[in-house]
């Protein structure tokens, strides 16, 4: 079985045992793949767009191309404005530069705690995540049991390359953040994503400033995640 195969079955099998379901979509080239695999089957599967208020404009137009496309609205969170006002004037509206401590705290705000709403009354929950996207993602399965918000969820890209997610592309004329095309790789809030150049680690232009062990947001894994996956998958 294909790998295109072999995730639209399970997208199908998500629908159907497990609704109501949610893609989460960061408008990556991974969660374009699977809003065109949710798009093209006419699956009963929701998508969601946090929108932290710092995305470049060429992620957001993306949004609109899912519903041009598909006929999906993806539904937008945005984080508690007081929060973040909180935050700007504590802080300084760019303090994430200043501490990884800072940086946990903003992306707690904006991502973290919009997610959660967003995640309120489903069953399922559905990611991009792949494998060789980093090293905290190596051992990432095709399904888990997500304790933080108590249901299940699906990665179906987990053995995918980022060479198979861009065939994928071209294969059905996926739309794409065109900022791709300018040397990025991983695209997150604007002040926190650069190109990176030939070489160098897909997620190395996020948060570029820290370790590359502290390369996540908290959404996915906390700063122990893998040793906590690694117990859990034993």
């Amino acid at each position: 079985m294909s790998k295109e195969a072999a995730a639209s079955d399970l997208l199908c099998r998500i629908a159907q045992d497990w609704r109501p379901a949610t893609l989460a979509s960061s408008l990556s080239i991974e969660d374009m793949v699977l809003a065109d695999l949710i798009g093209r089957a006419g699956l009963p599967i929701d998508i969601f767009v946090l929108d932290t208020g710092r995305l470049h404009a060429d992620t957001l137009v993306l949004a609109g191309r899912i519903e041009q496309r598909y006929g999906i609205t993806a539904k937008i969170f945005r984080p508690e404005r007081q929060a973040v006002n909180t935050y700007v004037v504590r802080f300084g509206r760019d303090a994430f530069y200043d501490s990884a401590d800072l940086r946990k705290k903003c992306c707690e705000i904006r991502k973290v705690e919009p997610l959660k709403r967003a995640l309120a009354g489903k069953r399922a929950w559905i990611t991009g995540l792949r494998r060789d996207q980093a090293a905290t993602r190596s051992i990432v399965p095709f399904q888990e049991f997500n304790r933080t918000h108590g249901l299940q969820k699906f990665n179906p890209l987990a053995d995918w390359s980022e060479a198979d997610v861009w065939a994928q592309i071209r294969r059905h004329d996926v739309p794409y953040n065109a900022l791709y095309d300018q040397g990025y790789r991983s695209i997150g809030c604007a002040p926190c994503t650069r190109p990176v150049v030939p070489g160098e680690d897909p997620r190395a232009g996020r948060w570029w400033w820290e370790s590359a062990s502290a390369s996540e947001c908290g959404i996915h894994f906390s700063p122990d995640a893998k040793r906590v996956r690694e117990e859990e998958h034993a």
